[in-house]
């Protein structure tokens, strides 16, 4: 399953559009490029809609929010879901302003999103109308653990069907949910954390994952989470002494570079509930 996810990304090449934040712009591409994927990124409204007609898909990540970047998010939306495109939206630092939620809740009121992919303090946000954040990383106390787990896989099933997206929440235990089913994925590494933007680039593959199954959306979903997590398994093994978290970052992106669909299958943990 998630084999044939991966080799369809390798096998068409979907250009994504990502209106992402400039922490992590280049490293959004790059994992893009790694995947199989191609990147395309514009932010200016005047330039969005002819840019995101041209691709498969649209990454919507609010990190670093400004007035001309928000008018553009709406714009691009609006354009992909007329197109029938895959839309996805990365809620950072939700619940750490009251910019950074009003700006989540209205995308999610507009716009019909395919995926929601966030930490868990944001996704509670989204649910919630509001929430706190340890700035952009989750709060300690909402954390995913074994002994809330079937409190949490139900809440992500809820929140899929009020929000009538996939939810997608990472951490140290991922949970990838429609309103039916979800898959518990438990791949990565507690180091990922350390490197600024792991999650974002997942949003950029992910993004690329959907538009190359378009049938197939949750387990293309989950097949992201998933080879990020393996990639992170593997990079971490690879660092040599004396190597941090800014090796790290890259051993992750050429994991993901070099990983075909077998090896992603093989690697993969996650149980469906």
């Amino acid at each position: 399953m998630f084999q044939e996810c991966m080799d369809n990304v390798r096998k068409t090449t979907p250009l994504v559009h990502n209106i992402t934040n400039y922490v992590t712009v280049n490293d959004v591409a790059n994992i893009l490029l790694a995947c199989g994927g191609s990147p395309i990124m514009s932010d200016e409204p005047e330039d969005v809609v002819e840019i995101t007609s041209i691709c498969g898909g649209l990454n919507i990540n609010i990190g670093t929010l400004n007035k001309r970047s928000i008018e553009a998010m709406y714009a691009a939306g609006r354009r992909a879901n007329e197109l029938g495109h895959m839309l996805l939206l990365d809620p950072v630092g939700a619940g750490a302003s009251s910019l950074r939620t009003n700006t989540a809740v209205g995308l999610m009121d507009e716009l019909k999103f395919n995926v929601i992919r966030g930490n868990i303090s944001e996704i509670k946000t989204l649910a919630n109308g509001s929430g706190t954040t340890k700035g952009v990383d989750a709060d300690v106390a909402d954390a995913v653990t074994e002994e809330n787990l079937d409190q949490m896989v139900d809440f992500a099933k809820s929140f899929s069907e009020k929000s009538g997206s996939i939810v997608a929440i990472t951490g140290a235990i991922d949970l990838v949910a429609d309103k039916d089913r979800c898959f518990v994925i438990r791949n990565g590494r507690p180091e990922m954390g350390k490197i600024t933007g792991t999650g974002c680039q997942l949003s950029g593959m992910m993004t690329a994952f959907l538009v190359a199954n378009p049938d197939h959306q949750l387990e293309a979903a989950a097949a992201a989470v998933c080879c990020m997590g393996l990639a992170g398994e593997i990079g971490y093994s690879r660092l040599q002494e004396g190597e941090g978290n800014s090796t790290y970052r890259n051993r992750i992106i050429d994991a993901v570079y070099h990983m075909d669909g077998t090896t992603l299958e093989q690697g993969a943990k996650y149980e469906l509930r």
